[in-house]
This record gives structure tokens, C-alpha cells and sequence, in this order.
């Protein structure tokens, strides 16, 4: 049996080889610093050549995607005066090919196979660090925990997250049955079990505000559009001032407490300090891209000593907005932002005015992890990241412009509708009808 090569680029038809590219995308995302260059040079091999099957229709009008690269282009600049133009050159351009690889996937992924491929990639990531992860013992609140065969509980974290919230949505917003809602229920007990195993409160947080927040907007989503803005509106309001209670009445320091937490996110918040005040030095550009964790430079080598990092690699400031603004100052992390935020409300503005879309559903639920996650990690600013993938898959799916569903006549019993066609407009005669 001959299989087209147009299979291989044609959403929906190329399930199972986007399950597998996921997949494997994911395990190098998660393990690439165990793996070596071999590993990224397989991730390329996934994407990449599909533009030579059929490059205007996985490539796409680049011109609507400048949005998007902004950012990309930024970081690529700052070698001009950054303080390791090398490694801002380097980093870069592997940022600018990654963020290429993920806008790829969402030319030719549906969000059937996504949700299918990371359930599957998810899972063999954390089989893989329950076999041969450990345990790491944590200097600054004197508990061990389990980090797999991550170098840090919150990366280990965040997969089990990933995990949890695409089971959910297997399930709930998909309505997968058979096969594939047993596969993701073993996934979501793998992911479960996992995110306990880490004590990463980060992780377990968002996930649990994700995951709650779904369920609402799929319960707002049940009345039609006109009523969902008002809905949401007012739930939002509700919301926002009950935080606000939560927050003077205590209840954050009770949240944190009971993960062994105290107000000071366990330095983070003296972590920040230091972030801002590194930022003040070049305000504007920063001190280029991915040029400030460098070794041999006396700032990151006096935090790396304080927060007890040995490996003096591999350490951030655990928030998104203040690491982008000390690299690329505040150009970059305006085009940053407008990214983020413009995936994630620009999914939910679609959710709240289509009739039914499981798509912005399952792509809002990842804007909302991942902005949520953008004030304690830096999930959306590294390549060779699932988070970054999956920001840039999420804001590409907005580039597609959608066709509006035209409503379906209630045919009564036994008529046949399909001589007339579907439409609502005036019935036109078939060829060769003497009508």
C-alpha cells in the first residue's frame, strides 16, 4: 500500500506520524542535556523536512507571523551588545529554529493528535525518570525530594503537569473513548503520581488552578456566545476579589504552608530582588540574550554560590518577565509579553465566541498553564523547551484564519438531505433538472 507524501503534512491524516514526532519531541526537550547534540539534531529531523513535501502549505504566509518571530529577532540582535556574544548568538539562533519547528507542528498537527502526542510523550518521559531518576536533596528547606532524571523538581513537575491537564482534556473536551481514554487515564496516574513525588508546589498549584479553571470556562461555554461574555465577566470580577480577600485574610501563607513553604517562596523573592536590580544596569536592551548565567561572570557566580548551585549552570531567576527584562530589557520583554498574552486571551476569545471549538478549549488550558507558570519559572524563553513549543504552537494556531460552520437544517425523518446541499440560501437547481 503506497502512502501519499501529502499524508504526512495534512492535519488529521498524519496521526500516527504526529504521535510519534510529539512524542519523541518531548523526550528530547526533556532529556537533550543527557543525550548530547544527537538528540536535537533528531528533533530537527522531525520538522524540518516536511517543508520539502509541501512547503507552501506547512511553511504558510510568513508575513502574518512577524508577531510572533519579534521576539526571536530581538534576542538574535542583542549580540551587538551583549556580554557574551557568542553564546546570544548560539542560543539565539537555536531559539529562532525551535520556535520554526513548533509553527511546523501547527501547520500540520489538529489538536487531536497534539493532545494524543504529548499524552504519549508525557508519559514515556516520566516512565523514563521513574526508572532511572533520584532523589536530590534541597539545601535551602532541608527536604529531599524527587527531581527523575531532571536536574530539578519543577522541570519534573511540569511534564507530570503536562501530563494531568492533557488527560483532562483527552477525556473531558475531546471525548476520546476506547484506546485512547485508557491511555490517558494511565498517563494522568503516572503524571499524578509523579507530581506528588516532586513536592513542587509551583507544579502542583498550577495545575490545580488550570484544571479548575477549565472546568469552568467548559461550563460557561455551555450557554450561547452572547451570554459567555457576561458570564465570564462577572465570574472574573467575583474572582478577582475574592483573591484579594484570600490574600489579606492569610490564606496564601496557608497555601504555602502546607507545602512546607514560607512567604518567601523559598528565595525566590530575594532571587527577584536581585533580578531587578541586575536589570537597572541596561534597562532598555538588556545585557543580551541568555549572556547573564555565564561562568566567570562575578554576578551569577555570587547566586550561584548563595542558592548552593555546584554545577553553576542551569539556574534562572523563576520568573519569565524579570529574566526577560535583564537579557533583552524592556524591548524584549514587550515583544515577549505580547506574545503570551495574545495567545492566551486570543484563545479565549475564541472560546467565548464559537459555537463549539475543542480546539481554543485545549490551546486556552496551555495559554492559561503557561502564563500562570511565567511568574515563578521560565518555562516560554529557553529553546529546546515543551513550554516554548508549545507558546508559539498555541499563538500560530491563531494565524489560521477560521471558516465559520454554517448552522445544520433539522431535516425531518426519512429526507434525505443531500441532493439540496446544506446551505441556507435559496435551493439551486441540479444539473440537468427541469425545475
Amino acid at each position: 500500500m503506497r502512502i501519499s507524501k501529502a499524508s504526512l503534512v495534512r492535519p488529521g491524516a498524519n496521526e500516527v506520524y504526529g504521535i510519534f514526532a510529539l512524542a519523541l519531541s518531548l523526550f528530547v526537550f526533556a532529556y537533550s542535556a543527557r543525550f548530547g547534540q544527537v538528540s536535537i539534531l533528531a528533533y530537527y529531523g522531525l520538522w524540518l523536512p516536511l517543508v520539502l513535501v509541501d512547503y507552501r502549505k506547512v511553511l504558510g504566509n510568513y508575513a502574518s507571523y512577524l508577531w510572533i518571530f519579534a521576539f526571536t529577532i530581538f534576542a538574535c540582535i542583542t549580540i551587538f551588545w551583549s556580554a557574551a556574544p557568542s553564546l546570544s548568538l548560539r542560543t539565539g539562533i537555536q531559539y529562532l529554529s525551535h520556535v520554526v519547528c513548533a509553527l511546523i507542528a501547527m501547520r500540520t498537527i489538529d489538536i487531536r493528535t497534539l493532545t494524543r502526542g504529548m499524552i504519549a510523550g508525557a508519559a514515556i518521559v516520566l516512565l523514563y525518570s521513574l526508572l532511572f531518576g533520584t532523589y536530590h536533596y534541597d539545601p535551602l528547606d532541608g527536604t529531599y525530594s524527587f527531581v527523575g532524571a531532571f536536574a530539578s523538581k519543577n522541570q519534573l513537575g511540569f511534564y507530570a503537569s503536562l501530563g494531568i491537564y492533557f488527560a483532562f482534556a483527552a477525556v473531558f473536551v475531546l471525548g476520546e473513548k476506547g484506546l485512547w481514554m485508557g491511555a490517558a487515564g494511565c498517563a494522568g496516574l503516572i503524571a499524578a503520581y509523579c507530581l506528588l513525588t516532586s513536592q513542587s508546589a509551583t507544579s502542583v498549584l498550577t495545575t490545580a488552578a488550570v484544571i479548575g479553571l477549565c472546568l469552568g470556562m467548559r461550563a460557561i461555554t455551555a450557554l450561547r456566545p452572547a451570554s459567555r461574555k457576561l458570564l465570564f465577566i462577572a465570574s472574573s470580577v467575583f474572582g478577582g476579589v475574592a483573591a484579594v480577600a484570600m490574600i489579606y485574610a492569610g490564606g496564601v501563607d496557608l497555601i504555602l504552608g502546607a507545602f512546607g513553604k514560607d512567604s518567601t517562596l523559598t528565595g525566590r523573592t530575594y532571587l527577584w530582588q536581585q533580578g531587578i536590580e541586575a536589570a537597572k544596569a541596561s534597562p532598555l536592551v538588556g545585557v543580551g540574550y541568555q549572556a547573564y548565567w555565564v561562568q566567570g561572570f562575578s554576578e551569577a557566580e555570587r547566586l550561584w554560590e548563595e542558592f548552593y548551585i555546584g554545577s553553576r549552570a542551569g539556574f534562572h531567576f523563576h520568573n519569565t518577565f524579570i529574566e526577560a527584562v535583564v537579557e533583552t530589557g524592556l524591548i524584549g520583554l514587550i515583544l515577549l509579553t505580547m506574545v503570551l498574552v495574545t495567545a492566551f486571551f486570543g484563545q479565549l476569545k475564541r472560546l467565548l465566541s464559537e459555537d463549539r471549538d475543542p480546539e481554543s478549549m485545549v490551546l486556552f488550558g496551555v495559554g492559561a498553564l503557561l502564563f500562570v507558570r511565567a511568574f515563578v519559572e521560565i518555562d516560554i524563553l529557553t529553546p529546546y523547551h515543551v513550554g516554548s513549543f508549545l507558546l508559539y504552537f498555541t499563538a500560530g494556531k491563531l494565524t489560521i484564519p477560521r471558516r465559520r460552520r454554517a448552522a445544520t437544517l433539522l431535516w425531518p425523518a426519512g429526507l434525505d438531505p443531500a441532493p439540496y446541499g446544506r446551505s441556507f440560501g435559496p435551493m439551486m437547481p441540479r444539473p440537468g433538472d427541469s425545475r
